[in-house]
This record gives structure tokens, C-alpha cells and sequence, in this order.
């Protein structure tokens, strides 16, 4: 399923992974359940790589995997000449990766809608060890300011049923207060072009003041 943010602007959807998460709180509940040093980590839906060079610092092996052959090669250029780093074409229903290879699976803002992720979940299961963990981000549409915009652009979101689907296959939920922080209003505005209809992103942007917002997501997690 295309993925319009990053696969028509990645050069903006890059403002984006700059502004979430600058204190690192999503990666800290991570390591609180399941630790990546000298491990092989997994990014599914890689898109540019942002997220492979901050796995390397401390992991032995890590791949990404990215479906947009454009967006793939641009992973590569970015960790061109870093050892241990390895990107790849693949979809999550497909992982190019051999059976028990993968200690850390991670996957930010991929699997949203819960049903129809099963052959996705049945890759996770084949490719990470026994031992390793999956982490799964989504967006919490429960609260925060852009859980409000992210239920006012999509009204049928049904947070009690995703839920209930991920308790199913066995993951666990951990709640999470992170925020974007832009560095000018000129940033947060072309993202929110890029994220809702611009009828929309002019609405959100004018019950905003400053470059901040809060913003609250979802860690799902599950050890193998």
C-alpha cells in the first residue's frame, strides 16, 4: 500500500522524522523491553534509512527493508560507507530475509489498521529469533492534539478494535507521550500538507501556536 507522505515528498516527510520523538522516548521504552547492542535489527518500511544509522551505533547487523525502490536508494545513499548496514527492496508480507535471522524487528508508522497485517505478522514470527522482539509504533488516536487531527481526518478509526487485534496476535501496549518540535512554523506547515488534505492542515495549523505539538503514539511489542 503506497504510503503518500514519504513516497511523494520525502524531502519534507525528512522534516518530519527530525521534529518526532526529539527526546527519544519511543527508543527508550524499546530498550526497556528488549535491547538491541551487538543484535540484528530489522527496519521494516525503512523509507530513506533516517532511523538504520541510530540502530548502528550499537547493533552488530542492521537491514532495512523498504517496498519504494526510490526510497530504497536513497536508504543506501545515506549509509553508503557505514559498515554492518544493509538495505533492501521487500515488502513485510515478503521479508528477503532467512528464517530466525533477526533479533529487533522495528516498524514506525506501518502497520496503522491492525487487520489486514496478518501476512506481515507471519513474517515477523518466521524471521526473528527466539529471544528477539517485534515493536510496532502507531499513532494513539485516543489522545493528544494529533490523536484529535489524525480522528477528524479519518473518523472510522476504531481504537478499542485495533486493540483488541493486537492483543489477538500477542503483542502488548505501551502508551507513549512524545511530541513533534519543529524548528520554524514553515516546517510544521509543509508537513501537515503532506500528512492531511489541505483544507485540514490549515485547520490544524492555525489551533497551533508556536512549532510544537504533542503527540501521543502507541509502542506495540511482542517477544519470540
Amino acid at each position: 500500500m503506497p504510503s503518500p507522505n514519504i513516497w511523494n515528498a520525502p524531502r519534507v516527510y525528512e522534516l518530519e522524522n527530525f521534529a518526532a520523538d526529539p527526546d527519544g522516548r519511543v527508543e527508550e521504552a524499546m530498550r526497556e523491553v528488549r535491547g538491541w547492542d551487538d543484535a540484528t535489527v530489522l527496519d521494516i518500511g525503512c523509507g530513506t534509512g533516517f532511523h538504520l544509522p541510530r540502530f548502528a551505533r550499537t547493533a552488530a547487523k542492521v537491514v532495512g527493508v523498504e517496498p519504494h525502490e526510490r526510497l530504497a536508494e536513497l536508504a543506501r545513499r545515506r549509509v553508503a560507507g557505514t559498515p554492518g548496514i544493509a538495505v533492501r527492496v521487500g515488502a513485510a508480507q515478503a521479508l528477503p530475509l532467512p528464517a530466525a535471522s533477526v533479533d529487533v524487528a522495528h516498524a514506525r508508522w506501518a502497520y496503522f489498521f491492525g487487520p489486514g497485517c496478518e501476512p506481515g505478522l507471519t513474517e515477523l514470527a518466521r524471521v526473528v529469533r527466539r529471544g528477539g522482539a517485534a515493536f510496532l509504533i502507531d499513532n494513539d488516536a485516543t489522545r493528544s492534539t494529533f490523536g484529535s487531527w489524525f480522528r477528524r481526518w479519518l473518523p472510522s478509526y476504531d481504537p478499542p478494535a485495533i486493540e483488541r487485534f493486537w492483543a489477538r496476535h500477542g503483542f502488548s501496549r505501551t502508551p507513549i507521550d512524545m511530541s513533534w518540535r519543529f524548528a520554524d512554523r514553515a516546517d510544521l506547515e509543509a508537513v501537515l500538507r503532506i500528512e492531511f488534505p489541505a483544507e485540514l492542515a490549515t485547520e490544524f495549523l492555525a489551533e497551533v501556536s508556536g512549532c510544537e505539538v504533542d503527540y501521543a503514539v502507541n509502542l506495540w511489542w511482542r517477544r519470540y
